[in-house]
């Protein structure tokens, strides 16, 4: 069973309960990441912590308040051997590995036209089979923000879901050089544009920022529509919906990017491909009066076309599988979401609402 967690309070109170409500799990996290960083990145802890330092100056200048959430998970486990610095570590992870994972996900948001009128964003989220037990599901309430509702990994304060202003966000990993330290890094600004009240607004911060740490994609939805944003440490690119309403994107920068962008998941454009047919057959079943729900959007996420690398990834493979899917709903009424884990598999669960 998924852990639950409510945090409320001030920055350093939710990351006071973060660490003891998941001290366990974190851990284990840590321990996981100690491997792989040892493994893919020939780094050792120490070495990690040096990159760690960066980044918390760099919060320290850019968002203090997320810093001060950061210390309060390292004191909330009241651990001896795990410090602000630790923390920080899995915050940046995707910057230290520099590409270096082998985690693919696959991305969709969808602005259901005429008479339905809904807007749906949704994603399947790939990666190692041992991170499964460490995910929980979360809600953020501070005062002068919306209330959150995430997926992550425990001590991380930003990932995957939507708030209370309807604003819902998404994640591709891309394997891209450079990686800068003096830029936020992404699952720090996950949590800024959960934070925010609209995707225009959103957007907004993620300029004023000047970019990310290193590559990314995020989908970015609210009522109004879905945009991609491309980020990279030379800024962003915007991709606006196509003429159905769709934005769908996987592990490449789909737009010309002044990055060193090796090639890597050689299925990322055959997931995007795969994904644009089953929306068409979608809208086209829509057009002709079914409802489109979340059970309907959630389907596509069970594809296994194109097998090694399809949408719904199984581990046999690669390293990674699709450990959760999310779909949001983030117009009429309350934004509402379900999540189901181990989605595809003979382990997969009940679909987990959001709020809970």
């Amino acid at each position: 069973m998924v852990v639950q967690v409510e945090l409320k309070g001030t920055s350093y109170e939710i990351g006071l309960q973060h660490g003891q409500v998941l001290k366990a799990q974190i851990i284990r996290q840590l321990t996981f990441y100690g491997e792989m960083f040892k493994l893919r990145c020939n780094l050792s802890w120490p070495q990690v912590l040096e990159v760690s330092k960066e980044f918390k100056a760099t919060l320290l200048r850019l968002a203090p308040d997320l810093l001060e959430e950061v210390q309060g998970i390292a004191d909330g486990m009241n651990e001896p051997d795990v410090r602000d610095l630790d923390i920080m570590a899995l915050n940046c992870r995707s910057e230290i590995a520099l590409g270096m994972w082998t985690d693919g996900c696959t991305a969709m948001g969808w602005n259901v036209p005429g008479r339905q009128h809904k807007q749906f964003l949704s994603q399947n989220w790939d990666w190692h089979k041992q991170v499964k037990d460490n995910l929980a599901l979360m809600s953020i309430e501070r005062t002068g923000k919306p209330k959150i509702w995430m997926v992550t990994e425990a001590g991380i304060i930003g990932k995957i879901g939507f708030n209370s202003s309807s604003v819902g966000v998404c994640l591709n990993a891309i394997r891209a050089r450079p990686m800068i330290s003096s830029l936020l890094p992404i699952h720090i600004l996950l949590r800024l544009v959960l934070e925010s009240d609209s995707v225009t607004k959103a957007i907004d911060r993620l300029t004023s920022l000047q970019g990310s740490a290193t590559s990314a994609h995020m989908l970015i939805a609210d009522p109004m529509g879905s945009r991609g944003v491309e980020i990279s440490p030379f800024g962003l690119k915007v991709i606006e919906e196509d003429e159905d309403g769709v934005v769908v994107h996987s592990n490449h920068f789909v737009l010309n990017h002044p990055v060193d962008e090796p090639p890597w998941l050689a299925d990322s454009p055959l997931r995007i491909k795969r994904m644009r047919e089953l929306c068409g057959e979608m809208i086209e079943e829509s057009r002709e009066g079914s409802t489109v729900d979340i059970d309907r959007v959630r389907m596509m996420f069970r594809d296994r076309a194109n097998p090694p690398g399809s949408i719904c990834l199984q581990a046999s493979e690669r390293n990674s599988v699709s450990l959760f899917n999310i779909v949001m709903h983030l117009n009429e009424g309350p934004p509402k979401a379900e999540v189901v884990f181990a989605i595809g598999t003979g382990e997969e669960g009940m679909a987990i609402p959001l709020p809970w």
